[in-house]
């Protein structure tokens, strides 16, 4: 079954528009996870932060002793 010339660039154009749609969304979903990764960078900065401090002003309160596995 031998296509004119016609039906081949119809089939192609509809390959292409289905392609570009493809993208699109491929695009969406990474600027998405781009947003979701600073979100989460700023989130972990706050963190570690909050531990530093809580190991800065809990480090003179914990005494230097073995667990009681030992």
């Amino acid at each position: 079954m031998l296509m004119n010339n016609e039906e081949r660039i119809d089939n192609l154009e509809i390959k292409i528009a289905y392609m570009e749609d493809f993208i699109n969304q491929i695009q969406e979903v990474a600027v998405q996870q781009a947003k979701d990764i600073e979100l989460l960078k700023a989130e972990n900065k706050i963190l570690s932060q909050r531990l530093k401090d809580v190991m800065e002003n809990a480090g003179a309160d914990i005494p230097n002793r073995k667990p009681p596995h030992y």
